[in-house]
């Protein structure tokens, strides 16, 4: 009888360590897991660096930097709907057009600034994605993405015959009163802004019941409506958040361009730059899409200094994705997550 209680003890005994290691271990990684400081500390730069025009000229660095951040809140807003619930869509441009037109019409007739238009161009975009949503997101897989390729099809032939909005020509937006050496800055601290709250309300996103209940449905749909999750709400909704973060980046690049036109907006590469910076920095993370933009329009901009604007420029901005993504399946940040080799620096999740 003895032995019995001494075995038992010693079996209690080994459990409890277990489960203390258990928890050591996992209190450990949650104390390096994340960094805050970084992203606010790049933030705080960027904020600043508009003020190198005073010692020369940075516009083209400038341009490259706003433009990144343009990509990376369309990135991380497609995260929403691509990334967290699983839905790939390659029509997320037609809300980049939406945004544009919208913002940039009204700006044209009545001189209101598309910066202070972007958060109502972001609700109209939201809207259109919701309802949108209640037909596009009956499909799931190839067919939705064949889909969202016919939406953008769709919305292209409309723009390209509607006259009030230009046609094809589309329509020319008045510059601002800015010097040259100063032009870019309102569209820049707008793009750094937007990104930043992009990046934000992604993580409050993830972090939320919404969120857990996107990701179950990215897992498996079935399960997670079986365990009373309503799936077709969430999707809509996901597809309506997304929509709106793309089609605020769309009302303020009509603008910084000067004019609005059909083949800006709908060009399916619009979408697939949404859809390769999720992949090559890693899906439903939140620095991916971040990391992603950084990364493709550095390797764009180099072969095109490199090797000119030519077809050899995509080709080896291609072959260097197709090498990250073979070393690097689930993206950059997916990867080193999974092996727990990702620098604190870029766990912002």
């Amino acid at each position: 009888m003895t032995m019995v209680i001494d075995t038992t003890t010693d079996n209690t005994s080994s459990v409890l360590e277990a489960r203390k290691a258990h928890n050591a271990k996992l209190a450990a990684a949650a104390d390096k897991s994340r960094a805050t400081w970084f992203p606010l500390t790049i933030l705080a730069i960027l904020l600043a660096l508009p003020a190198l025009q005073f010692v020369g000229n940075y516009n083209y660095l400038l341009h490259l930097v706003l433009f990144t951040a343009c990509y990376a809140t369309m990135a991380s807003g497609w995260n929403v709907l691509g990334g967290f619930t699983g839905y790939i869509s390659l029509g997320h441009n037609v809300f980049f057009a939406i945004g544009g037109y919208f913002a940039g019409m009204i700006f044209a007739r009545y001189g209101i600034s598309t910066i202070v238009l972007a958060p109502l161009a972001g609700l109209v975009c939201g809207a259109a994605g919701f309802a949108l949503g209640q037909i596009m997101l009956k499909t799931r897989g190839p067919s939705f993405i064949i889909s969202s390729l016919a939406l953008v099809m769709i919305v292209r032939i409309l723009l390209d015959h509607w006259k009030f909005v230009g046609g094809a020509n589309g329509v020319a937006l008045q510059a601002n009163d800015l010097s040259a050496q100063w032009a870019k800055l309102p569209y820049y601290y707008a793009f750094i802004i937007l990104a930043a709250f992009t990046v934000w309300a992604c993580y409050k996103i993830k972090h939320s019941k919404f969120g857990l209940g996107l990701r179950a449905i990215s897992k498996d749909e079935i399960k997670a409506e079986s365990a009373g999750i309503n799936t077709r709400l969430y999707k809509q909704l996901a597809f309506a958040i997304s929509a709106a973060f793309v089609g605020m980046a769309g009302a303020i690049w009509g603008e910084y361009l000067t004019y609005i036109r059909p083949n800006i907006f709908t060009i399916i590469l619009v979408s697939v730059y949404m859809v390769l910076m999720c992949i090559l920095g890693g899906k439903a993370t939140i620095a991916g899409p971040v990391i992603g933009a950084i990364l493709l329009i550095a390797f764009n901009e180099f072969f095109v200094a490199t090797l000119g604007a030519s077809e050899i420029n995509i080709l080896a901005t291609g072959m260097i994705m197709a090498i990250c993504l073979l070393f690097f399946p689930l993206g950059i940040v997916g990867t080193l997550a999974k092996h727990r080799r990702l620098p604190r620096i870029l766990n912002w999740d």
